[in-house]
């Protein structure tokens, strides 16, 4: 194996496709997936832990943590087959507990996946066309019952366990809701499904025998053991900005109004109109989950409701609205919060909402703060910031700065921070873009949009635009390593630009494909450029020439590197394998083993090659390149990997991928090489700013502190009016005090009087108490020593009756005694005397059988000798009549050869008369 390894640190992205993205591992540590991996991420130190997937896997379908919090389950594809695999979170890394591949039932995919309440078992159910629901014994990886959930092959999204029963499970789908019950070792319906049909998105247990279910035209329903209990409809609500009166409407009101005046008959036409414009606008039901005081459900895009359950009547009643909040920095802001709901889930303590929608981006809400002003509207958080929401298309980065430039098809362009894994800039524009080029200084970008290439500043709080070129659909642009140049590629042809005067100083023209990858020598004289032609091209950029050429027209070229000493091109492409190519010549071809190579990157010391897959992974190796398979392969994305970067230092290897996530690795070499250069001097942390941004920043510094003044002159005042006004009450307070401390002093006065006339008072009753009590206790002290007296008779005939009692006993103890034994002593002598009966009897029996034993080894002995003796006579018998047998046998043998000799001599004797 390559002693060059690739850590993963940190990951940009969610992929809020897969099924259950979210959820709480505890109150700080939140699980969700990302790439090709699942990430256990702590809200507070903001540190990721990985999970990686299993090797192979062309993603995760389903995710599945069991309630008590202990294993996580995952469903995946791996090498084109179904697999879900259990992991133990609480061990350090998580390890896999049980892996289920091998299945009696059809499956293809599994879409959802739920733990049983006590963590025993588990539930999956398959996508169509086979819809099987299938419950497992996962630790012993029993399968206990397999069932077909719907016959018509309707798309089932949900399957859950009762919270408090192991055997009972639910699955919601289009025109599906179902409970099936386990008993006797298949699942059974339980329920019957009545009414209309409805596509139900989502559910939720509010209690062992209640379930809420959501669907995608804004109804909720409640059922109770398997009956419709509760209905209701959500409207689609406007943003609290424009005046509009919400209103959820009560069970009996219809959803829809309709303009009364004019006509007192509203046209046919204009009804299914008007019912058509509702239907559009009416929200899904996309996720729902359960707390203690009701559950939360999505209210169509961006809008999550808060349900809790009234004491009145058995339904729920909207008690809150929470809204994704707009991005100011989108294209269009007024948009950016229609996403949908793709999951959510509560904290352990219910104290925080964490949601995920289908732009991949994660938002909190901060459960207690709906309780403080309810009038006021309630909105989410972004749980760190805004990830990209599509594939990524373009990725660099800088020397001066730790940064990482990265755009995508999402319209944004965004600046991280590899040090502080933070996103340091971002901006949404209205084009998509496609490449991207950070300057090394970190202060400039270059990005190739749909429409033209844009040169833009990295300021302070903004990424402005002040250079545009007419470069139409640029797939790859570069700076130059220096920074006074840089490369744009339209189509075939790759424009070089000058930095500083912006002028076309060359055009390189010579693919006959579209140019894929472009790269700079390190003295940027030269230019390596390869193509979907076949061609790997090496300019000049003194003379505008090709100096060396190398063309293979059966590949389609992805990605090119180069050494450091610029003596060595590395290309990948179409053909699944990696050339080293020099002097137009391919000097090597190292096959990449049944996959395609989709992007490579070099290091600056030349010692390490990366590459990526179409496969999602990345595979690390030493340079000079192996002969044999010997790299490393790490599981990185779940798609196909766009562009590939190594940091100036040769510290960090950065990815990018069509699955819209970023992840960032630590390199090292397993020898002990040393890869870290020594910088000279740290990253710059200066930033830019425009003249008319600082003024205006230093105006309102300006108007600050001049309002910070007067504020503080006003507060001075209203200081000194306050002094005022509290030292006048203190005066006022004072007199008053000393008026009632006087009046308190002669109430104590009297009060004092009357005490010590109540006390001598007391006294007096007291001595005539005390006499009383005297006279009470030596009358009681008399009658009590009478009764004593006579008690202590009662006790000495009582004691002498006890004496005689005792006596007696003692006697009939002994007597009692003296008859035992002498029942004893006759029982044993009886005993003994049967004993030597039956002792004698078993010796005599014992004499008998030995005789009858002698008796028969003779008999059997006489026995075998006759029969020995017959044996023999009859062999004897036989093998004389044997020889007889044989003696005749060839006497005859004699006699037909003769006769065979006569009637031979007289058939040739009959040949001749004839």
């Amino acid at each position: 194996m390559s002693v060059i390894v690739a850590q993963p640190l940190h990951v940009f992205g969610l992929r809020s496709r897969v099924a259950n993205c979210v959820c709480y591992f505890d109150e700080q540590i939140i699980i969700y997936p990302s790439g090709n991996s699942c990430l256990k991420y702590h809200l507070e130190q903001r540190w990721q832990k990985f999970i990686p997937g299993s090797e192979k896997s062309q993603g995760m379908l389903a995710l599945a943590m069991s309630p008590n919090r202990r294993y996580l389950a995952i469903s995946e594809i791996v090498q084109e087959k179904p697999t879900i695999t259990i992991y133990e979170l609480p061990s350090v890394p998580c390890k896999k507990r049980k892996v289920l591949s091998v299945f009696d039932f059809p499956v293809q995919e599994f879409i959802s996946l739920a733990f049983s309440p006590d963590s025993k078992y588990l539930v999956a159910q398959t996508g169509p066309p086979e819809s099987n629901l299938a419950y497992w014994m996962w630790e012993k990886q029993r399968m206990m019952a397999v069932v077909k959930a719907d016959v018509q092959n309707n798309p089932v999204y949900q399957v859950s366990f009762n919270p408090q029963d192991n055997t009972q499970v639910c699955i919601t789908g289009n025109g599906i809701f179902k409970l099936f019950r386990y008993t006797e070792g298949t699942l059974k319906q339980t329920n019957f499904q009545r009414g209309e049909p409805q596509n139900y998105l989502s559910h939720a247990w509010l209690s062992e025998d209640r379930v809420m279910v959501g669907t995608d035209t804004g109804k909720l329903f409640l059922f109770e053991s398997g009956d419709q209990r509760w209905e209701t409809s959500i409207e689609c609500k406007e943003p609290p900005s424009e005046v509009v009166k919400d209103k959820v409407p009560h069970e009996s009101e219809s959803l829809f109004e309709f303009p009364t005046t004019g006509s007192p008959d509203l046209s046919s036409e204009m009804l299914s109109e008007a019912v058509g414009q509702q239907q559009a606008t009416l929200p899904q039901v996309s996720a729902i989950a359960a707390y203690s005081k009701g559950f939360a459900c999505s209210a169509g895009p961006g809008v999550v409701l808060l349900f809790e359950k009234t004491e009145e009547r058995e339904g729920y009643r909207e008690n809150r609205e929470i809204r994704i909040p707009q991005d100011q920095r989108s294209s269009d802001p007024n948009q950016s919060d229609k996403q949908d709901v793709t999951c959510m889930c509560f904290s352990p303590s219910e104290e925080t909402l964490l949601i995920s929608t289908s732009k991949n981006q994660l938002y909190i809400f901060t459960m207690s703060s709906s309780d403080i002003i309810k009038a006021e509207p309630a909105h989410f958080e972004y749980l760190n910031f805004p990830l990209h929401s599509a594939a990524i298309t373009g990725l660099d980065t800088c020397i001066r700065k730790p940064l990482v430039a990265t755009c995508s098809l999402d319209r944004s362009v965004r600046i991280w921070n590899y040090e502080t894994n933070t996103l340091d800039l971002y901006k949404e524009y209205q084009e998509e873009a496609y490449a991207i080029s950070l300057h090394p200084t970190g202060h400039y970008v270059l990005v190739g949009f749909s429409d033209k290439l844009r040169l833009m500043n990295l300021l302070i709080d903004d990424i402005r635009t002040f250079k545009d070129f007419t470069v139409r659909g640029c797939r790859e642009c570069t700076f130059s390593n220096g920074g006074h140049l840089f490369a744009a590629v339209n189509g075939n042809v790759i424009h070089i630009y000058s930095t500083t005067s912006f002028e076309n100083v060359n055009n390189l023209k010579g693919h006959n494909g579209k140019v894929r990858s472009v790269i700079w020598s390190g003295d940027d004289n030269k230019l390596i450029s390869c193509g979907t032609d076949g061609a790997v091209y090496e300019w000049s950029l003194l003379t505008g020439k090709r100096d060396t050429e190398c063309v293979l027209k059966t590949c389609s070229y992805s990605s090119v590197a180069m050494s450091p000493d610029a003596k060595i091109i590395f290309a990948v492409g179409s053909d699944q394998t990696l050339k080293e190519i020099s002097d137009s010549s391919i000097l090597r071809e190292v096959p990449s083993f049944d996959v395609t190579y989709t992007a490579i990157v070099v290091s600056h010391s030349g010692r390490m090659v990366f590459t990526g897959t179409s496969m999602g992974t990345i595979r690390s190796m030493k340079y000079p390149l192996p002969v044999h398979k010997e790299f490393n392969e790490y599981q990185a994305h779940a798609g196909p990997i766009t562009k590939m970067s190594i940091t100036s230092d040769d510290q960090f290897l950065l990815t990018i991928s069509e699955d819209g996530c970023l992840l960032i690795w630590k390199v090292y070499d397993k020898e002990g090489r040393g890869l870290k250069r020594e910088k000279e001097v740290g990253y710059a942390e200066e930033v830019l700013i425009t003249k008319t941004d600082m003024e205006e920043k230093t105006q309102v510094m300006l108007e600050l502190k001049t309002r910070v003044e007067e504020l503080k002159m006003e507060n001075e005042y209203q200081l000194r009016l306050k002094d005022m006004n509290y030292n006048e009450k203190m005066k006022e307070l004072t007199e008053k005090f000393i008026q009632e401390m006087e009046s308190l002093k002669t109430k104590n006065q009297v009060l004092k009087a009357e005490k010590e006339k109540q006390e001598l008072q007391y006294q007096e009753q007291l001595s005539e108490q005390m006499e009383k009590q005297s006279r009470e206790v030596q009358d009681l002290e008399s009658v009590n020593n009478q009764k004593l007296l006579l008690e202590y008779e009662k006790y000495q005939e009582l004691q002498v009756k006890s004496q005689r009692m005792q006596e007696e006993y003692e006697k009939q103890l002994h007597d009692m005694e003296e008859t035992k034994n002498q029942a004893l002593e006759e029982l044993t002598e009886y005993y003994e005397a049967k004993l030597h009966e039956k002792t004698t009897l078993l010796e005599e029996a014992q004499d008998d059988a030995r005789q009858q034993l002698r008796e028969f080894e003779e008999t059997k002995k006489q026995i075998e000798e006759d029969e020995d003796r017959e044996i023999q006579e009859i062999k004897i018998k036989y093998e004389r009549r044997l020889r007889e047998e044989r003696e005749s046998n060839l006497r005859l043998k004699g006699e037909t050869g003769i006769m065979r000799k006569k009637i031979l001599s007289h058939s040739l004797l009959l040949q001749h008369c004839l």
